[in-house]
């Protein structure tokens, strides 16, 4: 299997990381963590015209025809530069689900939408109890002629205040098995049927409370046995997670590192102190890690093989190594990387956010001991 990246994608992240670095400055990201909304709807439109928004989608519903794997090193991008913005759930978590199981009509109308930067998606898959197991889905739906009428509740929906349209998992029979009687429903984002409230988040982005009380929900793919359709999203999604946490440990590494290098005491550079030194390359073992485990499963993906193992592997492994990477980066900086004027703070309290998305370090080593028969 060949990690390396291709010549076309090599262009893309260096494209992706020049934009960003002019377009996603820190003070934007500041900005938009105390905005209503969470996101620039100018730096969404230049999105848009990149063809970011369309990347993995077929040509002909307006997308540019890339692979998973491009998709994941442009993700790397937007960790690195702590990108607020709707992408991951309209693009990755909703986007990839329409194009995978939506008949032609859907694909027509939302991918062509999307890739224009017309239409956000947010994606509905946690309750209360937390789990990502099919059992975890007690939300229902009740058949009514053309559609289906949804009542209860989904939290951690993320951009759900902005968001035109909510892909929702949700249970539409009752069945022995609790794979069974799971469907994909579409419901467009309005009330009074639906009514979302924003959560106040250590990472300050925009998790939402959504209520569907007796909203219209349209079946995406087939009706009842869509299981197998939400695993698979739920394990690539974990993947492109992992993708975005690498960036974001990245950039932590090479901002201590310089730092390090700048700071003297002692009169002399931090950095030549073996404590110093040693954190450093732990960071880095963290960061190469992560990042060889997630290009892996990236690349299973991108080739249609199975990739539970890898899967599980490189999302336990990222969640904890961000939050290690992070910590690190603190004592390095010491005080003066807890103050609100550093960046140093933006990428600790993301790793933490990152962590438990798509399920946490402990729920994949659960599934990766699965597949061992452990």
């Amino acid at each position: 299997m060949d990690l390396g990246l291709n010549e076309q994608q090599e262009m893309l992240r260096k494209m992706a990381r020049d934009f960003l670095t002019t377009e996603c400055p820190k003070k934007l990201v500041r900005d938009m963590e105390e905005d209503d909304k969470g996101y620039s709807p100018e730096l969404w439109s230049k999105m848009a015209e990149l063809g970011w928004l369309g990347l993995p989608f077929a040509e002909q519903y307006g997308g540019m025809g890339s692979s998973f794997l491009d998709l994941c090193v442009l993700l790397e991008e937007m960790g690195r530069a702590c990108l607020p913005s709707p992408f991951f759930t309209t693009v990755i978590l909703s986007g990839l689900a329409i194009a995978s199981a939506g008949d032609d009509a859907q694909k027509q109308e939302f991918l062509t939408a999307i890739a224009n930067g017309e239409r956000i998606v947010a994606f509905a898959f946690d309750e209360i109890n937390g789990g990502y197991d099919a059992a975890s889905i007690a939300l229902e739906a009740h058949h009514q002629g053309d559609h289906y009428t949804l009542k209860g509740t989904k939290l951690f929906v993320e951009f759900a205040n902005v968001a035109d349209w909510i892909l929702c998992v949700a249970r539409t029979k009752r069945a022995a098995r609790p794979e069974d009687g799971i469907t994909l429903l579409l419901v467009k984002n309005e009330r009074p049927t639906v009514t979302c409230t924003v959560l106040p988040t250590l990472a300050r982005d925009r998790q939402c409370e959504v209520v569907f009380n007796g909203a219209k929900g349209y079946a995406l793919g087939q009706p009842d046995h869509a299981w197998a359709e939400v695993a698979s999203l739920v394990q690539r999604s974990a993947v492109a997670k992992s993708l975005e946490m690498v960036g974001g440990a990245q950039q932590v590494l090479e901002m201590s590192v310089a730092y390090a290098k700048d700071r003297v005491q002692f009169d002399k550079p931090i950095a030549s102190f073996q404590a110093i030194q040693h954190h450093c390359a732990n960071m880095a073992l963290n960061v190469d890690t992560a990042r060889l485990l997630a290009y892996r499963a990236a690349c299973l993906i991108a080739d249609g093989e199975p990739c539970d193992t890898e899967a599980a592997m490189c999302k336990a492994w990222a969640s904890d190594a961000y939050q290690r990477v992070a910590m690190l980066g603190h004592q390095v900086h010491g005080a003066i990387g807890f103050t609100l004027d550093h960046d140093m703070q933006l990428y600790s309290r993301r790793a933490k956010a990152a962590e438990v998305a798509l399920g946490d370090a402990d729920y994949h080593r659960e599934l990766l001991a699965q597949q061992l028969d452990a």
